[in-house]
């Protein structure tokens, strides 16, 4: 049957719009919304409701994805986002549940995935014990993280200081942690991923959705950022890119399943982390080639190590420095 002109419109737009939604997971971006706020001089920041499977479901905003369990008795993030988009993720979440903010799981110490902590924490209510759908708790959310997490945080040479109410009140400092479903909406894993993106990753995964959060270890939209300075090497993002692909099962042929939410960009699954893992592992096997010859970071950048990629991911000198930083051990 030939299309008319209206229809082809029609599905031209309808295909526009799913490429601006930027989720390649069939199904499950099944719906979009909005929410704008004024800024400062005017400017305006989006945030944007994504449904991802089941019970979770993924608000973007410009300083990370914060990923929404919604459960009977109350909400479970993964990161809150910047400061500066606090309200609007508050609004977006109550636009996906009304029961309280319960939990808060903090994939870094980074203030695009934390920085949301001090205006979310306070309005949620922990529940400490009794009968949960009684409401029986204390006022704020319980914030969770590894203790390196808190650490950082609550260092007097922090910059700039982070205010006491964002603080993770429950850190854990072994390999994984598991949270319960009765409280958390899920049978919800924490693993540990040293020495990744910073000294204090944590992976998240939603056992019964089979989603994934996985925090600044894994990308979409650029190079991984690899911060040095506190804790981080290309080792350990290859190292958790590796874990996640454990976690992780495919329906068929690397293909479908786990759904994987990356700390920026959009919904993935095994194929697209396998993607991003074997480009992160070649171009640390080039830099560290290299480094074993002698070479300088001026003469790793000029070598252009990852022209085949930059189409795709932008500009690399920042993960270039890094892996040459990480792999030299300071060498300058």
């Amino acid at each position: 049957m030939a299309i008319s002109r209206m229809s082809r419109r029609g599905l031209i737009g309808l295909a526009l719009a799913a490429a601006a939604i930027g989720c390649a997971i069939g199904s499950s971006a099944i719906g979009s919304v909005r929410l704008q706020a004024d800024q400062a001089g005017g400017a305006q920041n989006q945030v944007r409701i994504l449904k991802v499977r089941g019970d979770v479901s993924l608000i973007q905003t410009p300083g990370g994805n914060v990923t929404v369990l919604a459960f009977p008795q109350g909400v479970t993030l993964v990161d809150t986002g910047g400061a500066d988009t606090a309200d609007q993720v508050l609004s977006a979440i109550r636009s996906l549940s009304k029961q309280p903010i319960r939990y808060i799981i903090n994939t870094s110490v980074d203030a695009g995935h934390t920085g949301g902590n001090a205006k979310l924490a306070p309005v949620g209510i922990q529940v400490t014990g009794g009968n949960v759908a009684g409401q029986v708790g204390t006022d704020g959310a319980e914030v969770i993280a590894h203790e390196n997490v808190l650490e950082r945080m609550s260092a007097r040479t922090a910059k700039p200081a982070v205010p006491a109410a964002a603080w993770p009140q429950t850190t854990y400092h072994t390999d994984s942690i598991k949270l319960s479903t009765l409280y958390h909406g899920d049978g919800i894993q924490l693993f540990y991923a040293p020495n990744a993106h910073t000294d204090g990753d944590s992976i998240v995964w939603f056992r019964h959705n089979d989603v994934i959060a996985t925090g600044d270890v894994f990308s979409t939209v650029a190079y991984p950022a690899i911060d040095v300075d506190r804790g981080g090497s290309i080792n350990g993002v290859v190292d958790a890119l590796n874990k996640v692909l454990d976690i992780a099962f495919p329906d068929f042929r690397s293909e479908g399943g786990t759904l994987i939410i990356p700390g920026h960009g959009r919904i993935c699954d095994f194929a697209d982390v396998a993607y991003f893992r074997d480009m992160v592992t070649i171009v640390r096997d080039r830099v560290q080639a290299m480094v074993k010859k002698g070479a300088t970071l001026e003469q790793v950048k000029a070598a252009k190590l990852t022209q085949d990629y930059d189409p795709r991911y932008g500009s690399s000198n920042a993960f270039v420095e890094a892996a040459y930083r990480s792999l030299s051990k300071g060498k300058k």
